[in-house]
């Protein structure tokens, strides 16, 4: 089974990527004068169940205009299904938030993330390091286990990766059964922060 996993990460990681060049998302942002970076569990080829991709998109300032621009010739794509938005720039965090669905061509709904982070920022290149960190420890039987834990979540049920590496890399959960326990025991709360 756990080949089927990884099988499957590796597939959705190759699908992912050819939605990008589809979308022709990076080209989209930099038009704008944005730089785009993978994050999340693309980055790390940790794409299992939930289909989900990330991008953190930077400049200085963010301007709302630009961001907008961006997304919308993003959107004109047919496949773009759904999008939306939130600003907090007035947050710590800095960014505006955008969200899209891409349906492919066997009907099955991608969700793209893209925020749009003010460089020198709190957040600025923090995921990027994290994935790379991750990416630095990952052996075969870790990544196994994460992508087995991943593939066992029941489909409704959406964890945020970083809990799937913290208990796996930092505290050598192995099982469902004991990932169950290491959730109750760690309650989460907003952005969850932790590198190997």
């Amino acid at each position: 089974m756990k080949n089927d996993y990884c099988a499957e990460a590796a597939r959705n990681t190759r699908r992912a990527q050819e939605i990008v060049a589809d979308l022709r998302l990076v080209e989209c942002w930099e038009a704008e004068g944005i730089e785009v970076r993978p994050v999340g569990s693309l980055a790390m080829g940790l794409l299992c169940k939930h289909r989900d991709i990330d991008y953190h998109l930077y400049s200085s300032p963010v301007e709302v205009g630009k961001s907008f621009a961006a997304m919308a010739r993003l959107a004109e794509h047919p496949r773009i299904v759904r999008v939306s938005y939130a600003n907090l720039l007035d947050t710590e965090e800095r960014c505006l938030e955008w969200h899209a669905v891409y349906r492919d061509a066997a009907d099955e709904e991608w969700t793209i993330d893209l925020i749009h982070i003010e460089r020198g920022s709190r957040y600025d290149g923090y995921f990027e390091r994290m994935a790379e960190r991750i990416r630095a420890v990952l052996v075969p039987e870790t990544r196994e286990a994460i992508l087995r834990l991943k593939g066992e979540t029941p489909d409704d049920e959406h964890l945020p990766g970083i809990l799937y590496y913290m208990a796996v890399i930092r505290d050598g959960v192995r099982t469902m059964s004991e990932f169950r326990r290491w959730l109750a025991a760690n309650p989460r709360t907003g952005i969850v922060e932790w590198m190997p």
